[in-house]
This record gives structure tokens, sequence and C-alpha cells, in this order.
């Protein structure tokens, strides 16, 4: 078992995101089709929307308001919808500078619906300056966990950063460790021991292996029990798992499933 085995056993569902749209191919729709060119979903225009009896009430609404729509689609059948700004706002128009800065901290992270569904595909996707896109979906995953924990207070976050003077480096991110260490958040960091000290009221773990070197993880156990109890809980748990293959490129996925979180948890517990 490694962390490898986790991704290995991630498939590539059939996805699409349909943009509905007054133009033909307007430039959000075109930053998108940008953003994701190399990962196996998909970015179309001109499908044709089933009858509104045959898709859920969030989609219903997301159609009727004003503006273009994204639509995510699973086997031919619409799973998620959300309004184009609210991608524009979310991944199009920004950069990972935000975050760093903490310009966009924790409470203030809005993953739209079209994104929150692309759970269980796997990914590979670089960095700059090999892509202007591609990572961020990462960056906003993590920070989406992250905050999920947060906001719910209690639970165990395990978190991969590579190298642990990341936390001090980049102010958004201590700004976010910090807040958790408030909480009740069982926190663990984890990378190489680079000289850094974590000041914070979280556990760090170091080692020289390739896991603690190449990882970047951020799993979210809301109940501390595993999958037998992530039912009690509201915000369920959730799992982001990446091996950075090449400089600046990364292969991974992000998942709900109790399970599957709980196995990737008591992994790292066991052996990282």
């Amino acid at each position: 078992m490694s962390l490898r085995s986790f991704i290995d056993e991630i498939g590539t569902p059939d996805r699409t995101i349909a943009v509905i749209s007054d133009d033909t191919t307007g430039p959000l729709e075109r930053m998108l089709a940008e953003t994701f060119a190399e990962q196996p979903v998909g970015v179309e225009s001109n499908v044709t929307i089933p009858a509104a009896s045959d898709i859920g009430p969030e989609i219903e609404r997301a159609l009727e308001a004003a503006g273009d729509t994204a639509v995510l689609f699973e086997d031919g059948q619409p799973v998620a919808a959300s309004p184009m700004l609210e991608l524009y706002d979310s991944i199009l128009a920004i950069n990972s500078d935000l975050f760093v800065t903490g310009a966009r901290g924790v409470g203030e992270i809005e993953l739209p619906a079209v994104l929150a569904n692309l759970d269980e595909t796997r990914l590979r996707l670089c960095g700059y300056p090999l892509s202007d896109k591609e990572k961020l979906l990462l960056i906003i995953v993590s920070r989406y966990i992250e905050q999920r924990a947060w906001a719910t207070g209690h639970g165990t976050l395990r978190s991969a950063f590579q190298r642990l003077s990341r936390i001090g480096d980049e102010i958004g991110t201590r700004d976010v460790y910090a807040k958790l260490a408030a909480t009740d958040v069982e926190t663990h960091v984890y990378g190489i021991d680079d000289g850094a000290t974590v000041d914070l009221d979280v556990t760090a773990h170091t080692g020289p292996g390739s896991e603690y070197r190449d990882a970047w993880f951020v799993v979210y156990d809301p109940t501390g029990a595993g999958a037998a109890a992530a039912a009690e809980s509201a915000s369920g748990p959730v799992a982001l798992v990446c091996l950075e293959t090449e400089p600046r490129t990364w292969d991974g996925f992000w998942t709900y499933d109790p399970d599957r979180v709980a196995a990737i948890d008591a992994y790292i517990a066991r052996e990282l």
C-alpha cells in the first residue's frame, strides 16, 4: 500500500462540461476550455439539455438564472451546474497569489458545483510556468477542505506541504493553519525537515522518504472515527491526494467517499 496505489485505483469517468450560452463561443468558454485542455474532462457547447423533469432542481435553477451556465455531464446525464461568472470569480480570473498572500482566506473559498463534482477523476495538473491555471484547481480544493475543517471545528486534518517551511513562508497558508490551530481540529502537517520551525499548535511529521518530498494531500475526517461515523457529520469526509511526478506536475484526485477517505487517513497515520 502507498499513496500511489490510491491514485492508481481512480479511473476516468465520462465527464463533460457543457457551456450553455447565447454566444457561439464566448471568452469565458475559451478560458474554461484552456483550463481543462489536458484533462479527461471535455468542454463543449451546443449541447442539448434534457427536459426539466429529467434534471435536478439545482441545475434547473442555475439554467433559469441570467447569464451563461456551465453544466457538468456524467455518462450523458447532467449532475451539476454553475454560473459561468461563478467559475470566472473562483478560478478563471485569479491566480495562486490570492491564496499565498492571504487575500482570499479561510471562510472566503467558493468551490462551484461543477468543480466540486469532479471528484473521483484522475487529473494530471501542471504549475507555472507550464500552466497558469491547472495547479490553481488543486489549491482551491485544498483550501476548500481546510475551510470545511475550520468551519466544522473538530475532527482530524492531515496536510502535506513537501517542505514544512512553506507553512511559514506563505502568509496565506500560515493564516489558515493558525485559524485551524485555534479550533478543536486535530491538525497534522507533513513534509521534509528543511530547518523550519512550525510555531503553531499542530503536530509536525517529517521524514526523508519520497512521500514526504513529493506528496500533496489534504485529508479531513470530521468525526475522527473514519467511515463508520461519517454520516453523523453534516460536512462529511473529503480527501485530496496528489504526487509530484515531474517538476511542477501533479498526478492525483479528490474524493468524498467515506471508505476511501478513511483508508487514506489510516494509511497516512500509520506510515508517515
